[in-house]
């Protein structure tokens, strides 16, 4: 589990395919002294399990389904940066939102407008992912925990603030027109939509009085 707040950008070293995998070394922060074999990191949204690591690289493999709901490959990932979390411990402060790290799907970057120290950025997302997604409320664009500032739901356009933190911190600072991000909606925004809507099926069906 993570709290969608990056704690620092890396660069893929290498990024290589083995039969249906893909398996890339990202180079290691040196304050991500404390890694186990097994951990658990949000790697640009997506929760990686490290596999291998020495003091400058950490290695992950890709599964099926992660470069299926990412569309990433090698081609794409080499020598790219990407977000890194490392996964909450019981007792930490959460500062973003509770991001799981499995991705719901991909967008697509419309607008990335500087607004003088801010930028504000537009993402056409998935229209099924709309539903879990309102103003004020929260998700995750590559990992990143951020505030919908509007939602477009005909053109599906969600819009957001991009503060200097968060430009500086994260790979979201070198976005541009056309760019692919990865998103995670709010789990607890999931949980109550989808309980509403089993619930007036239920009732359309005559099933609960």
């Amino acid at each position: 589990m993570f709290s969608g707040i990056v704690e620092t950008q890396a660069r893929v070293q290498s990024a290589k395919r083995d039969r249906g995998l893909v398996i890339i070394e990202v180079e290691r922060p040196a304050d991500f002294n404390d890694l186990n074999i097994g951990d658990s990191i949000a790697t640009s949204g997506v929760c990686l399990t490290v596999e291998a690591f020495d003091q400058k690289s950490i290695r992950f493999a890709l599964g099926q389904e992660t470069l299926s709901i990412t569309g990433w490959n090698e081609s794409e990932l080499a020598d790219a940066k990407v977000n890194l979390e490392r996964s909450l411990r019981m007792g930490d402060r959460i500062h973003g939102h509770m991001v799981s790290g499995h991705v719901d799907g991909v967008g697509l970057v419309k607008v990335c407008t500087d607004l003088g120290g801010s930028v504000q950025l537009d993402v056409q997302a998935p229209k099924d992912l709309l539903r879990y997604v309102w103003k004020k409320g929260s998700w995750a664009v590559n990992g990143v925990s951020l505030t919908v500032n509007s939602v477009n739901a005909r053109e599906g356009i969600v819009s957001m603030c991009l503060i200097p933190e968060t430009l500086q911190r994260t790979n979201l600072g070198n976005l541009k027109v056309g760019d692919r991000v990865n998103l995670e909606v709010d789990m607890m925004a999931r949980a109550i939509v989808t309980t509403i809507t089993e619930r007036e099926l239920a009732l359309a069906e005559g099933k609960e009085s």
